[in-house]
């Protein structure tokens, strides 16, 4: 599948350049036409690197962040990002003046947990949610209402793409939007005009990558 793709390079950084494929996928929530490789972001330290960048110039040195909240497999990214951070001044209350940089764990339900000794990081604390991609904001704002629980305030939440600009009044940074991809469309499951059309599903996709059908 990934033999045709094409790169979009970032707007503000020529070195970060998002893979597109483009076909008939099915996310959990929606059907989109165009769906987004970032392996090699999450994977390759110097891409990851350039991706962390990038998403650090869209916080000011008045953003708290205490931890950062990795999610879909982006802690390389995530290690970076927290670097970045630290080297622009970014305020944060841990004693150590450093960013803890966390993932939460998935049980049997599909709910989103932190267990008693990773809860120090959430309590009281400054978080930021990092994404691979956000189609819909259905799992942002299932992560916002996890980490609201554990007592944390959420300074923000970033992604490498995302469709929307904000969740449940939390604004949402980007390497990538939907309009860096022109003939993106994501749609409603019972709405979808490629399935309308007979069209196969080429892939079941998610941000950790595509699974053939």
């Amino acid at each position: 599948m990934d033999k045709n793709y094409v790169k979009i390079p970032a707007v503000m950084n020529s070195n970060v350049s998002l893979k597109v494929i483009r076909g008939h996928f099915a996310t959990s929530h929606s059907h989109i036409n165009c769906f987004f490789d970032i392996t090699t972001m999450k994977t390759r330290c110097s891409e990851a690197h350039n991706v962390a960048s990038l998403l650090a110039m869209h916080y000011s040195v008045d953003t708290q962040v205490d931890t950062i909240i990795c999610m879909d497999g982006m802690e390389v990214i995530g290690t970076y990002l927290a670097e970045e951070l630290t080297k622009s001044g970014i305020l944060s209350i841990n004693a150590h003046k450093t960013i803890y940089v966390v993932s939460p764990e998935y049980i049997a339900s599909g709910q989103i947990i932190f267990r008693d000794n990773m809860q120090i990081a959430l309590r009281g604390k400054h978080v930021l949610l990092l994404l691979g991609s956000i189609t819909t904001g259905r799992s942002l704002a299932t992560i916002l209402e996890s980490v609201h629980y554990y007592g944390a305030t959420v300074s923000g939440a970033c992604a490498i793409f995302s469709a929307v600009d904000e969740v449940r009044g939390i604004k949402v940074a980007a390497a990538f939007h939907a309009s860096d991809v022109p003939d993106y469309e994501s749609y409603k499951t019972s709405e979808c005009p490629l399935c309308k059309k007979k069209v196969p599903i080429d892939a079941l996709v998610n941000s950790f990558g595509y699974s053939l059908l």
